[in-house]
């Protein structure tokens, strides 16, 4: 067996892993949401309408950036939005797409996550964007997620989702997590009145701090 071979069954197990993990944490259910990560000038994503128990590695598919793909199976239908983000973004290395509960009660009502909390800032600005509504699968959500990703890390999908990334898998994962609890930490304080929120001065800074902590610090920041 070739290292390419090996490489790429690590990296499709791994996808594997992070969909079952998704839907422990109760992000996702049944076939919803898709996982890719970069590779050989493309991408591996998860395919359409499978259940992450059911996947094997050899289920993973194989996508170049012209939308070719390879393999038995279909590539998730939303493969347009992860080749557009690997396209503008080098920095990113892996995609998550999910339905959480409260990021999709707030992307029903087509709200941001707004600076009502500091921990926004882990999405790379001072709030968390919702991107207009578009048929899923399409090349207009596409667009429309990379305008709301535009300076950030993560958006949710109007009446959909949301999606997060990184610049690794476990980032992406991380990211995605902690959208939802800050989706349900603003839909719970929205109970009780409007939230108080974080000034755009205090978000800069704390977007600044992040940019240094954590996996950016593992790669050399101070």
């Amino acid at each position: 067996m070739s290292e390419n071979t090996v490489r790429s069954t690590t990296q499709r197990l791994s996808i594997i892993d992070a969909s079952v993990r998704l839907e422990k944490l109760g992000l996702n259910k049944g076939t919803a949401g898709n996982i890719s990560i970069r590779w050989n000038g493309g991408f591996l994503i998860t395919p359409s309408g499978m259940a992450p128990h059911r996947l094997h590695p050899e289920d993973i598919v194989a996508v170049d950036m012209d939308g070719s793909w390879q393999g038995a199976r279909k590539p998730s239908s939303e493969w347009r939005f992860h080749r557009d983000i690997y396209a503008a973004r080098p920095e990113i290395t892996a995609v998550v797409h999910a339905h959480p509960s409260f990021c999709v009660a707030l992307a029903v009502l087509h709200k941001e996550i707004p600076p009502y909390h500091y921990m926004v800032a882990k999405a790379g600005g001072r709030d968390i964007r919702c991107a207009p509504y578009a048929s899923f699968g399409t090349q207009a959500l596409s667009d429309f997620a990379m305008t709301a990703l535009e300076g950030r890390k993560a958006c949710l999908l109007a009446n959909h989702g949301m999606i997060a990334t990184g610049t690794s898998l476990d980032g992406a994962m991380a990211l995605a997590v902690e959208v939802e609890e800050l989706a349900e930490g603003y839909w719970r304080a929205l109970q009780l009145g409007e939230p108080i929120l974080l000034s755009d001065e205090e978000m800069a800074s704390t977007v600044e701090r992040f940019s240094a902590y954590g996996e950016n610090a593992q790669k050399g920041s101070r």
